[in-house]
């Protein structure tokens, strides 16, 4: 069955790479970037981790920023300012002006799209912008839900009007790619622009 939908996530697929971003915040910070890594992948793995609270609404913006300057300060021996935390983190973050191209070029041929993204905090998105390429936006903090739990998948599906089966889905962490393979779609890792629209393409049987 051919694709009818097709999903993406919003940081590192819509945007410019975040690790990038992350790497000139530890330079900013005096961070080395092995602690920095460190710090985050410890994190997420805690039981009721600030990533997932904050991606599923629980907490706001600013307690996130507060307990994610705390976990740095306390591994890297030095006082990280929580104030306007996440911003400093995503400074360098832009749109990717080649996807943002590809997704418009499938909505306009008839193909549904929707954008599926774990939020930190829902203030940075351009919605005004994303409405003009998406059908549909699914902010995790908003539904309470995030990646990979599949029912954020099948509500995305939903929303842009398309059985899972039909659906493609794109996003830079493979687990989150996994999870969408799980509930039937299609499934691509993004690494570069270039790359994931070739595979769109075929696909979708689209010139984009």
């Amino acid at each position: 069955m051919s694709a009818r939908g097709l999903l993406c996530d919003y940081g590192g697929v819509m945007t410019s790479p975040i690790f990038a971003s992350f790497t000139a915040f530890c330079e900013t910070e005096g961070i080395t970037p092995d602690a920095f890594r460190a710090v985050m992948s410890g994190a997420a793995r805690m039981e009721r981790s600030p990533f997932a609270k904050v991606e599923t609404g629980e907490i706001t913006e600013e307690q996130f920023d507060e307990a994610v300057a705390s976990l740095l300060s306390d591994a890297c021996g030095k006082a990280i300012a929580p104030l306007g935390l996440k911003q400093r983190m995503f400074a360098l973050v832009k749109p990717d002006d080649a996807m943002w191209s590809a997704v418009g070029a499938a909505r306009a041929a008839g193909v549904g799209t929707g954008l599926l993204s774990n939020s930190w905090g829902g203030r940075d998105y351009p919605l005004d912008e994303l409405r003009q390429i998406f059908d549909a936006l699914v902010i995790s903090g908003e539904v309470g839900m995030r990646k990979p739990q599949p029912e954020i998948y099948l509500l995305a599906a939903e929303r842009t009007g398309a059985k899972p089966e039909e659906c493609v889905f794109v996003d830079d962490f493979s687990v989150n790619v996994e999870g969408a393979e799980a509930v039937g779609m299609t499934g691509i890792v993004h690494k570069d622009a270039r790359t994931t629209i070739a595979t769109l393409e075929e696909v979708l049987g689209l010139e984009l």
